[in-house]
């Protein structure tokens, strides 16, 4: 469908790929060409059952929860794989509908929008209360939506929604609201457990063998011309005509603090060698197995 012909909503196929447009209001009173109801988008989601790919765009405001929450299950229910794209605002009702995407795509200039339920009460005390805990009912369906797919935590989520936040691409990616930014190259992802540990180990290797390499690399260069001096110099090494030079017999027992720090540093350096090849052993054999 070229973009010339692009209606406000509309659902049109192509073999066995649907593209979806929507452009409008989420609601169940469908007065523009631009409104968006469930029982529209849903009769024509029925003709589809031998689709296998779903492109869904969005550019709305939000609207009605009941309707969003039924076009965000029927396309969840769809065999087909669905990609969603946020072409403007996702706002709303219309962030839920983008959770949908098994694939959900941000575009470099668009935002999607999260807050809680509202309406308009009237009424005593009794049923103002009662509406104020029906609003955070139906607010726990759109949390659910979100926390299906993000990788934040309920509570961070909740705040955000209390703020009314608007959240950027980058945002949207990083909090797993979207997996992908238009135009961008998505990282690799693996599920494979056994990857991951390989990668995971071999990285730590690496960092193990650079650190390991510097050091080794570091003393054994050069002596330093301090030492030098230090190992030429008649002065600083006793005579066997010096007095003074003579060892303490009450003091021939004990160890020289710098002597038990360079102990502490070989057995550090041991240690590290031993979780290195350890991990080296096991990276090697799962890399055989991978």
């Amino acid at each position: 469908m070229s973009k010339s012909n692009r209606r406000y909503f509309s659902l049109v196929r192509s073999g066995t790929t649907a593209e979806l447009d929507i452009y409008g209001d989420i609601t169940s009173w469908p007065w523009l060409e631009s409104d968006v109801s469930a029982y529209n988008l849903s009769q024509q989601l029925a003709q589809l059952d031998d689709v296998t790919e779903i492109n869904v765009n969005i550019n709305s405001y939000g609207g009605e929860v009941a309707e969003g929450l039924a076009i965000y299950n029927a396309l969840m229910r769809h065999p087909a794989r669905v990609t969603t794209r946020c072409d403007g605002f996702a706002c709303s009702i219309a962030s839920v509908i983008f959770m949908a995407g098994d694939e959900r795509v941000m575009n470099q200039a668009s935002l999607l929008m999260i807050h809680n339920a509202w309406t308009y009460a009237s009424g005593d005390a009794n049923e103002l209360r009662k509406q104020a805990d029906d609003l955070d009912t139906i607010t726990g369906a759109s949390k659910a939506a979100y926390m299906g797919r993000v990788s934040i935590t309920e509570d961070e989520l909740a705040a955000m929604m209390d703020e009314e936040t608007f959240i950027t691409p980058e945002d949207a990616v990083s909090m797993g609201f979207a997996t992908a930014i238009e135009g961008e190259e998505p990282e690799n992802v693996s599920q494979s457990a056994r990857r991951a540990v390989f990668m995971r180990l071999t990285d730590e290797d690496e960092d193990d063998d650079g650190t390991e390499d510097g050091d080794e690399t570091g003393e054994g260069q050069g002596d330093d011309p301090d030492d030098a001096a230090t190992d030429d110099d008649p002065a600083d090494s006793p005579g066997d005509d010096d007095p003074e030079a003579a060892e303490d017999p009450g003091e021939a027992g004990e160890k020289d603090p710098d002597d038990e720090e360079d102990d502490e540093e070989s057995d550090d350096k041991d240690a590290g060698g031993a979780k290195a090849s350890a991990a080296s052993a096991l990276a090697a054999f799962l890399k055989k197995t991978l």
